[in-house]
């Protein structure tokens, strides 16, 4: 007899897929789109080199072109998406995911924003930004907009550690981070994080705390993944002078990573995704060969079906004081 677990499914974690079924009617596809946006680490207000990591060729698809509009690179990016599954989505997201997508003035944000949505087919929002690039006046807008369709504000938070967040030139605290998921779930606005495992500096020790820690705040939805040095940064740079520096994992390596945080995250949270695939062309260490994010997501259910454990196992809630 299978075992249903805590979020209401078989499989042995809290997987993006089913709970995003659980709220739309339809496979979801989220469908990346060029804002226009920048960077207070690259406009000069904190900074002009950026995240030591940061290279936004790595994550933008070919249909993502800045010249073109909002709407135009939507239209795109669904037949893109269309053409190439087999079983074809109903619902889209527009996501935002260039650079920080709620720095701009709020009229511009709307702006921007109510194109996406005009587009037919769009069902909602999901906005990557950093935690110092909102303002409560944005939040309440978000919220406003959360009550005729769906919105999630998607954090870089990297790490729990302020040492590191210096290190790798993120140019915001943990405690930053912390106040803006809260302010953003205080208002009903759905919330995701981004974390990375493998930073210099860091240990397993570190990360399996991280996991814990996490799991403290009221985020809905986790993305993780390894450490990539890329062509283009300053880690790349540092890289080829100190790699004693960074702690590159082999693929069976993180895959017991993940494993043993998986069993200390809170089991609410929704895990989206465990890798990050960088192109070959900017990708420098380390090298996984053919191994696909989707891939990487079977082993991780058979390690999981293989220990005998489960997202939450060792998990403890914190319970709320007195």
């Amino acid at each position: 007899m299978n075992t249903v677990y805590s979020w209401g499914h078989e499989r042995r974690y809290n997987d993006a897929s089913s709970a995003f079924r659980q709220h739309f009617a339809g496979r979801v596809q989220k469908v990346s789109v060029d804002g226009g946006f920048t960077c207070p680490n690259r406009d000069g207000k904190l900074a002009r080199t950026g995240c030591a990591y940061c290279n936004n060729a790595t994550f933008n698809p070919d249909y993502c072109r800045e010249e073109g509009s909002i709407a135009a690179q939507l239209r795109e990016g669904m037949v893109v998406f269309s053409r190439n599954r087999k079983s074809l989505p109903s619902v889209f997201l527009a996501y935002f995911q260039a650079y920080s997508n709620t720095y701009a003035p709020l009229e511009v944000l709307k702006a921007r924003y109510e194109e996406a949505l005009s587009v037919p087919g769009i069902n909602g929002l999901v906005l990557g930004t950093r935690p110092d690039c909102v303002t409560p006046e944005i939040l309440d807008y978000l919220a406003e907009l959360s009550q005729r369709c769906y919105v999630m504000v998607e954090y870089g938070v990297e790490s729990v550690k302020d040492e590191t967040l210096r290190r790798i030139n993120r140019g915001h605290s943990f405690a930053e981070a912390r106040l803006a998921i809260g302010e953003t779930a205080q208002r009903g606005i759905a919330c995701g994080a981004h974390l990375m495992l493998g930073l210099p500096g860091e240990d397993r020790a570190d990360w399996l705390e991280q996991a814990r820690v996490i799991s403290e705040l009221p985020i809905d939805h986790l993305k993780l993944h390894q450490l990539q040095i890329v062509h283009g940064t300053q880690m790349a740079n540092e890289y080829r002078e100190h790699p004693e520096r960074f702690p590159l994992f082999t693929p069976e390596e993180y895959l017991e990573l993940v494993v043993d945080y998986l069993e200390r995250l809170s089991p609410q949270i929704v895990v989206e995704r465990f890798t990050s695939e960088s192109p070959p062309a900017l990708l420098i260490a380390p090298q996984w060969g053919e191994l696909r994010n989707y891939q990487f997501t079977h082993r991780v259910e058979k390690r999981l079906r293989d220990r005998a454990t489960w997202q939450g196992r060792l998990f403890q809630e914190v319970s709320p004081q007195a």
